[in-house]
């Protein structure tokens, strides 16, 4: 029986800069979106009935009902093009849940790759991108999986050339506490810090800084402690992704990641990877 497979590309914010509140609820951002080569799992194979089955670390974390991104994302592909088939969804679940590193967004846009192939339906990224952006704003960005510039809220995307990023191995360290998004944006101080650069995609990152990463830090303070910690290993650079928990560092080779990422705790969770 045929079987499609996907991979759920973990989303790094390299810059995250938060410009002002909206009448919404929401809050217009500009961020720099780059992915890691690694990330959650999914495969899909022909069924009668939409179905998902979620295993891996992180699986237990995790409901298979309704309100799963996986289901809604198939969901709304089966409405928009009327497919009358079935998917039987299998989701290894690799990265930690509410981290801050497009979990739940890169599932939901890699299920819509996956049943793309699946239900041989042609649509575009692009299409699809638009189709599941009112379940998210990170799932666009996700849907690419590409280098991009992110504003609004972060579903205006610009593709960047990533290709002068000299440090491209990443380690990810997340401390196994989640901390809410929500949370995070309404503590936000309502001060502009200004404009994510332009250009050179190396030096805005570089000049660059993450709005949620102070206010994180006061609510989980082991941010600080795995950002001290990484920054002793002299990456290249290091920040949190996202409204946290996980950091993340780029280094120039892999034997000093792998130098680093023997000096953590042993209780948080790590994962090399590096940007695709």
């Amino acid at each position: 029986m045929v079987e499609y497979s996907e991979i759920a590309f973990a989303k790094i914010n390299l810059a995250l800069h938060v410009r002002k509140r909206r009448y919404d609820g929401y809050h217009d951002i500009e961020t720099l979106f780059a992915f890691a080569q690694d990330g959650d799992i999914l495969n899909a194979r022909p069924a009668k009935d939409l179905s998902l089955e979620i295993v891996g670390p992180f699986g237990a974390d995790l409901n298979a009902d309704e309100n799963n991104l996986v289901l809604k994302a198939a969901l709304s592909l089966q409405a928009h093009f009327g497919v009358k088939q079935g998917a039987a969804i299998r989701l290894d679940k690799r990265l930690p849940i509410a981290s801050g590193i497009g979990g739940g967004s890169a599932d939901a846009a890699a299920t819509a790759r996956l049943l793309n192939k699946l239900w041989t339906l042609g649509a575009s990224e692009r299409e699809l991108a638009d189709i599941l952006a009112p379940l998210g704003a990170d799932i666009p960005a996700c849907v690419f999986s590409r280098p991009s510039f992110g504003s609004g809220t972060g579903t205006a995307l610009a593709f960047l050339d990533d290709s002068n990023v000299p440090a491209r191995h990443l380690l990810l360290v997340n401390p196994l506490q989640s901390v809410s998004t929500a949370a995070i944006f309404q503590a936000w101080g309502g001060i502009d810090g200004g404009a994510v650069g332009r250009g050179d995609m190396w030096d805005a990152t570089i000049t660059g800084r993450n709005d949620l990463e102070p206010i994180a830090s006061k609510i989980c303070p082991v941010i600080t402690d795995i950002l001290t910690q990484l920054a002793q290993a002299e990456p290249s650079m290091v920040r949190m992704s996202g409204s946290g928990a996980t950091c993340f560092a780029l280094f120039d080779d892999v034997t000093s990641l792998e130098a680093a990422r023997a000096r953590l705790e042993p209780h948080w969770w790590s994962m090399a990877s590096v940007l695709r």
